[in-house]
Parts: C-alpha cells; structure tokens; sequence
C-alpha cells in the first residue's frame, strides 16, 4: 500500500505562515485534488511532499513510513514522481532521449566499475530503461514524436511527453501540478481522459493541483481545499461543489448564494 499522508503540515516563511496545519491524505491507487486561489499554499504543499521544503512542524509519511527528513532524492526512490507548472523537458533532446534519461534515473544505480567498464549488467540496464521508454512512447501514442526535439512540439503534446517522462520511472505515485495549463479546452478534455486511464489501468496514485475546475471535476474522486495556507474543506466533487465556503474562497462567490455548478477559470 502506497499511501501518502500529509498531516498537521506547518510551513513558515519568516514571518509569514504558508500552510498551517494541513493535513491531507491520498489512498494507494487513488485520484484526489488539491485546489484553490493563487497564493493558497498549493504549490509549497508539494515541495514539502516532494522533499525539496522541510516543514516547521507535522510529518509526511509514505508507503507507511516517515518521509518528513528524506531527501528529494529518497522519496523518488519511493516512487514519488512529480511533474512542475512550467514545462521542464531537455527541449534540444528528441523525446525517446528524454523519456530514456527518466528511465535511467528510475532504475536501480550499478556500480561505478560497472558503469566504467560496461559490465554485462549495464548493458541488460541500458536494454531495459529503452524497453521501459519505448513502451511509454507507445502507451501515450507518441510514436509520431519519438524521434522529434521536445522543443518544436505543441505545449499539448509536451505536456503528455512530460506526463511520460514521469512514468518511465516506475511512480507509484504522480504529484501533477497544473498539467493542463496552456492547454485548450479540447486538449485538456482529452488530457483528463489520458490521467484517468494511467489511474485506473496502472494503478498509480495522483495528487492533482489544478485550477481548471471542469478537469477536477470530471477526473478526480475526492478534493481538498486549501485557502491561506490551511484546509477548508474535504470531501467528493458533489461535495465540494455544494459548500458554500469553497464557492465563496475559491469561485469568488459570496457564502450565502444558491449552489451552481462549477465554472471553467
């Protein structure tokens, strides 16, 4: 079991308090989202998942165990994968060379001699990480870009190069932030359909930061609601979109309007 759970998560800044007791919880295999207003704590919640930020107070913990000290690079060993707002692909590489360096950095390192030498272990590791690529490449039907820079791509079609980059490291979790910005309205919808078949089909975890309210809505089975660095709410989308504290923090709604359905930001 793979869950993460994020509890009573304090983050000070200074004199300024980013998140303040936050506690949040994603099931093995589930889909939650996390959303609110800029500047609500969303993004500092994921670095302190992510190990790149050490809380003030409270504890993270993973897979059942206490992650709150590990480093980055320990909690990606765990299988946490993340992906960032901003694009961050090597552009000048084609995409089959991106997906292979997350490969590579998902297997188990060799030894140094081994990698020096080229030992018949780093080659079956080599044949292995292009399985693993080769097989993303396919799964998201990027076959038509595999030998194409990242950089000449539509930002739609980096996005799911980015979202296959994380895969090929094996995540039992994905930490998507923003993956739909800059993305239309179409691309977005066949997004969401593309995040819940890699949920449902390979089982993996996502925690989704998105302010595109029409794709939390459709792909993702429970929310939490941060707003000022603490949450104002949990529960499933029927249930976010009937409380009249989320409409009124986050859709800039006054509390005491008539419940309506969601609309796109």
């Amino acid at each position: 079991m793979s869950e993460l759970r994020a509890e009573s998560v304090t983050v000070r800044f200074g004199g300024l308090t980013a998140l303040s007791d936050v506690s949040i919880d994603v099931p093995s295999g589930g889909f939650v989202g996390l959303i609110g207003p800029n500047g609500a704590g969303k993004t500092t919640l994921f670095n302190v998942i992510s190990g790149f930020i050490l809380p003030w107070r409270g504890r993270i913990t993973f897979d059942g165990q206490d992650v709150t000290r590990a480093s980055a690079s320990k909690r990606a060993a765990m299988r946490i994968g993340r992906t960032f707002q901003k694009l961050e692909l090597f552009g000048r590489m084609t995409v089959l060379e991106n997906m292979l360096v997350a490969a590579e950095a998902g297997a188990k390192r060799l030894g140094l001699m081994t990698d020096l030498l080229h030992l018949p272990g780093r080659h079956r590791a080599e044949r292995r990480s292009a399985g693993i690529a080769e097989q993303v490449i396919a799964d998201l039907n990027l076959g038509w870009a595999r030998d194409r820079r990242t950089a000449d791509l539509p930002v739609g079609s980096a996005r799911i190069v980015e979202l296959g980059r994380a895969l090929c490291t094996n995540p039992a979790l994905l930490l998507l932030d923003e993956p739909s910005s800059g993305l239309d309205s179409g691309e977005t919808e066949g997004f969401g359909a593309l995040l819940r078949r890699i949920n449902e089909e390979r089982g993996v975890g996502i925690l989704l930061v998105e302010h595109d309210m029409d794709l939390v809505m459709d792909v993702c089975k429970k929310i939490h609601v941060l707003d000022f660095g603490r949450v104002i709410a949990t529960g499933t989308t029927k249930e976010i979109a009937a409380n009249a504290a989320v409409r009124a923090a986050y859709l800039g709604e006054e509390a005491d309007e008539a419940p309506a359905s969601p609309a796109r930001r």
